[in-house]
């Protein structure tokens, strides 16, 4: 049973030096520091015996990182007594689907959060939820599912752990809304003094706005308060469009219509110019799906034949615009809002990334901004030959302040999903391309989102995120000795020396 061999530690033992006898419980209370110690090797008994030089993947499986030990935690006294106990590096760790080392750094004391995966409080009435930050969306909502409830804000897919997600300060396909902070009553986060301090948008907000889409460098996020809304039934509504339309399409019938749930444009390679614009509106109809989540036991044999056929067909291209897509988005669809926000990563996996693998990136330009973008990013994306699969459009409206916000202006979003090599010469390409495109946001007054390769330079960085520099004052102050780190935090924040 979890916390089990901390309390055999403690309970029964006498005269050991520094500890001293409580009359009244009748056990032997060890000091501060001993205690620390101790809680710390009762997590080393409980992690997973993985051994030194254990090695941290993301799923792209292009950045092993040799970390000196993983545990873990499935408390909350755990991880502070882990932090408390340990001098050198901390990185965390949960799903491990962000792209660019950014759960990981070389010799670090790795957290796994995955264990710590609680629902702390919930209460159907106020629609409200307090989870253990290694809980997925998918067990989260698997709990609120028969009350009739959804999650307000979260990304398409529900693999992730939702610290996970707060440290990206994630988005999905919701109408009316932007990015994940916008749903978070609350937080707690380990220090690096091992305080575990509340934040929300009013008592503490730096820590609040700094720790959300802080990828894990102030602190490590163990509980949040979510917000979250009534389930309902919506029906699927496509139809196929030139680029040229879009904005005035969207703007119109889209960005305030609060009948609409979900909505995202597919923009077509390597053309660039026909959008596929779709929508999942409220609707009293009876479902035609009738599972209430995306069962965990489908099997995705089609779906990754149809990637292959697109990324290695010669025409593979054209088949998916004319023949996939037509066969998938035929007739109306009408079912659970939980369905539709439980996808599973599966269907993305490869038989295969030891040679190629899958990779996202992610561009976010002002609203208006939206078809100089696209010329600018097809003209890149067709003069590298980059072996684009998808890139779906996205709308956000402004972050309400976290420092590291991508969404400075309501925005439109545009996630590039693209196939690429795993040798050197293929990733090498990979820098090339990505640092045009990084570029041709920021003269937009655009920015780049930070989950996926770190590949910006120090000055694309600053220009994209301005308020960086707010959040490595406040990471000082609160980690001067720079223990939360991961190749993210390596590339980018330069610790002042320890007076």
């Amino acid at each position: 049973m979890p916390g089990q061999a901390a309390h055999f530690l403690f309970v029964g033992q006498s005269g050991l030096p520094g500890w001293r006898y409580d009359k009244d419980q009748m056990v032997n209370i060890p000091c501060a520091r001993q205690l620390a110690h101790i809680c710390f090797l009762a997590i080393l008994v409980q992690a997973m015996p993985l051994g030194a030089d254990s090695v941290v993947n993301d799923v792209t499986q292009l950045n092993p990182i040799r970390v000196r030990e993983i545990i873990t935690p499935t408390t909350v006294e755990q991880v502070v007594a882990a932090v408390k106990a340990h001098d050198g590096p901390i990185s965390i760790g949960g799903g491990r689907f962000s792209m660019g080392g950014q759960t990981a750094t070389d010799g670090a004391l790795q957290l796994d959060m995955r264990h710590l995966d609680k629902v702390i409080r919930f209460s159907k009435e106020n629609q409200e939820i307090t989870v253990q930050s290694g809980i997925t969306w998918r067990k989260l909502q698997e709990y609120i599912d028969p009350y009739g409830l959804s999650v307000q804000i979260m990304q398409s897919y529900a693999n992730f752990t939702v610290g996970g997600s707060l440290s990206v300060n994630a988005h999905g396909r919701y109408v009316g809304k932007g990015p994940i902070v916008l749903s978070v009553k609350s937080i707690r986060i380990v220090l690096a003094g091992g305080d575990v301090v509340e934040a929300t948008p009013t008592r503490n907000s730096d820590l609040f706005y700094g720790a959300i889409g802080g990828y894990g460098g102030l602190g490590v996020i163990v509980e949040a308060t979510l917000s979250l809304t009534d389930d309902t039934r919506v029906e699927r509504k496509s139809v196929v469009m030139p680029l040229s339309q879009y904005l005035q399409y969207f703007k119109k019938n889209v960005r305030e219509n609060q009948g609409i749930v979900f909505h995202n444009a597919d923009l077509y390679p390597n053309a660039f110019d026909t959008v596929r614009a779709t929508s999942y509106m409220v609707t009293d109809k009876p479902v035609t799906v009738a599972d209430r989540l995306f069962p965990e036991n489908k099997s995705y044999t089609l779906d990754r034949f149809a990637f292959s056929v697109d990324s290695e067909w010669p025409e593979g291209k054209w088949i998916r615009e004319h023949v996939f897509d037509p066969w998938t988005f035929r007739g109306s669809s009408v079912e659970w809002r939980n369905y539709e926000a439980s996808y599973d990563l599966r269907e993305l996996e490869p038989a295969s990334r030891e040679k190629s693998t899958y990779v996202l990136q992610e561009y976010f330009v002002p609203v208006d901004q939206l078809e100089q973008f696209v010329r600018d990013m097809r003209e890149i994306l067709n003069r590298h030959r980059v072996n684009v699969i998808n890139v779906s459009i996205r709308h956000a409206f402004p972050d309400p302040g976290t420092m590291l916000a991508w969404a400075r202006d309501e925005v439109f979003a545009f996630v590039i999903y693209y196939k690429q090599g795993t040798a050197a010469a293929d990733r090498d390409a990979v820098y090339a391309w990505t640092r045009e495109l990084i570029d041709a946001a920021i003269a937009l007054h655009g920015a780049y989102y930070l989950p996926y390769q770190v590949i910006a330079t120090k000055k694309q960085f600053h220009a994209a995120y301005p308020k960086a520099e707010e959040l490595f004052q406040l990471k000082a102050r609160v980690d001067p000795a720079n223990k939360f780190r991961n190749r993210l935090w390596d590339t980018y924040y330069a610790p002042p020396p320890l007076r």
